[in-house]
């Protein structure tokens, strides 16, 4: 089995390098491709790609217009039988890639989303997938989730017209919409850095949330109830964030 990798960068020299050694360090029954897409970055980032390109399937350094355009110019460069996303300041946990290739191995084909288990900086393990509570919108963040490249290639990839939730939307239209069962491993594959864009945008992140359910067809009031029970629960978060 082929894994394909993406990371997608801009201005992180300070963890980029973390996250390109542990997925560069994984081993396994597997072969890996590593794609990087570095969004035309000013601070050191680039030296650091440089020295590890003679690894990589692919280094990319140019402007994009946001995450989920660089998400999906990887995605594109990508020739694996499952494609798996880790953002700079992230890593994958020692194994996760040959859990992964172990456990598609096992349920024989790749019709399935994989999810494993995140380690959050400062919250702890989040499960990844939670099927009771699916249309409120229980999803790990992507670090854990891996695509087979035929899933992506049938229902499409990141929507570019969201800026802090494509990826939401995406678990959302596959789960909900396109109804692709999960492959879900309990096992932790990720650890995952509270202070991205998504953890210095609360409220922003919620409003997008509701906006891709509203337009997948969840009932208005559901929807707005969620949202607003979320809201109260991430009172701190929001707070701290206009703070800063």
């Amino acid at each position: 089995m082929k894994i394909s990798v993406v990371t997608i960068v801009r201005n992180d020299c300070e963890h980029i390098e973390e996250t390109l050694q542990s997925v560069l360090g994984q081993s396994g029954d597997f072969e890996l491709e590593y794609v990087v897409i570095d969004g035309a970055s000013d601070d050191g980032t680039v030296d650091i790609l440089r020295r590890y390109e003679s690894r990589l399937g692919c280094l990319v350094s140019e402007k994009d217009s946001g995450i989920y355009n660089a998400m999906n110019k990887g995605i594109a460069r990508c020739t694996g039988d499952v494609i798996g996303m880790i953002n700079s300041g992230d890593r994958y946990l020692p194994g996760a890639l040959a859990l992964v290739a172990d456990s598609f191995r096992k349920h024989g084909e790749l019709d399935r989303i994989f999810w494993g288990d995140v380690l959050y900086e400062r919250l702890g393990r989040v499960r990844g997938f939670r099927e009771k509570n699916l249309r409120i919108g229980a999803f790990a963040p992507h670090p854990s989730m891996f695509v087979p490249r035929n899933i992506y290639e049938r229902i499409g990839t990141y929507d570019e017209g969201l800026r802090l939730m494509g990826d939401y939307d995406f678990m959302y239209r596959a789960v909900n919409v396109e109804h692709i069962q999960p492959l879900y491993v309990p096992e932790p594959v990720a650890w995952y850095r509270e202070d991205g864009i998504s953890d210095r945008n609360v409220l922003n992140c919620l409003k997008e949330e509701l906006k891709v359910k509203l337009r997948y067809g969840q009932s208005p009031a559901a929807a707005r109830l969620i949202f607003a029970l979320k809201v109260i629960k991430n009172f701190p978060r929001i707070a701290a964030n206009r703070r800063h």
